[in-house]
């Protein structure tokens, strides 16, 4: 069958499934699959300072980052707001990293205004492309390859012969992502969110200063995240999913908005929200009109992850 392409939003132009999700789904458990993520943009740090450099200006702890080892970061705003994300892996020469379609040029901006008298390099890849590999897929020599989500994302170059596997479409993909309780910076997020709300996904509390450090220190000690994530496990008679932005009602007022969404091969419509802290944990909520119910993922008086990160 012709793949069958997402239409709109940030995945524009993407696969959205190869003919039939249900057999993508089980594949990418079966770490049989490869899902292309080629609209990732692509960046790479290189130079002595990189590592020291990076740990002063993110959320994250890089100082000390052994090659090989998976990393997650934020750029905060002096409030704590969330500005940019990269998720990469270092060689000990280089850290490859990707970061969410259309954002590369402003971070490596940003990056590059930081610089000041610091031994590093910092562009953007446009000859690389994201891809993820369940763990069963050999990938070729030569490609950089992370844990995550359960296989592998992989930079390769962009006009590199896939491996064997079987391909998947986001539509399988976003539901494992969503089922595990990941969110997607800029997806499940938005501009007010503070890494305390989205269990401090790319975030480390023991490490010198950093900008909106005082935010997230100040809310992780004394407790009591404005917002919390949620799984939203959505009624399976209603025909839609929710739209992205959507708002999640209480009793008819606004609680909290739905991120991104996918019908899921066992589970069902499922979502990924945030809502407000005091909303209770077993309240059922509306999203864009329809019935869900919530599955905690973040402590509403701490802000740290309830179920372990799938890596």
């Amino acid at each position: 069958m012709t793949p069958v392409l997402v239409e709109d939003g940030v995945d524009a132009g993407l696969v959205w499934h190869h003919g039939n999700p249900v057999a993508e789904a089980r594949a990418i458990e079966a770490g049989t699959a490869m899902v292309d993520l080629g609209n990732r943009d692509v960046l790479e740090v290189a130079g002595p300072d990189r590592l020291g450099w990076l740990h002063s200006l993110t959320s994250q702890h890089l100082e000390s980052l052994p090659p090989g080892e998976p990393v997650e970061a934020l750029v905060l705003s002096p409030n704590g707001h969330i500005e940019h994300v990269l998720c990469g892996i270092d060689d000990g020469e280089r850290l490859l990293a990707w970061t969410e379609p259309g954002r590369g040029p402003a971070l490596v901006e940003f990056l590059n205004r930081m610089r000041f008298m610091m031994r590093v390099e910092v562009r953007l890849r446009d000859d690389l492309r994201l891809t993820w590999l369940g763990n069963a897929v050999t990938a070729p020599d030569g490609w950089v390859t992370r844990p995550a989500l359960g296989g592998r994302e992989a930079f390769r170059p962009a006009d590199a012969t896939l491996p064997d596997g079987v391909p998947a479409g986001t539509w399988a993909f976003d539901a494992h992502r969503i089922a595990a309780g990941m969110p997607r910076v800029f997806v499940d997020t938005d501009g007010r969110t503070i890494p305390n709300e989205i269990a401090l996904f790319g975030t480390h509390l023991d490490k010198g200063c950093y900008r909106g450090q005082e935010t997230v220190a100040r809310v992780h000690n004394l407790g009591r995240p404005p917002r919390r994530l949620v799984l939203l496990h959505l009624d399976g008679s209603a025909d839609a999913l929710p739209a992205r932005g959507a708002p999640l009602e209480l009793d008819g007022r606004s609680v909290g908005f739905v991120g991104s969404s996918a019908r899921h091969h066992e589970l069902g419509p499922v979502a990924l929200g945030l809502v407000k802290r005091a909303v209770a944990v077993d309240a059922t909520l509306m999203a864009d009109g329809i019935t869900a119910a919530q599955e905690p993922l973040v402590d509403p008086e701490v802000g740290l992850h309830f179920r372990a990160k799938l890596k």
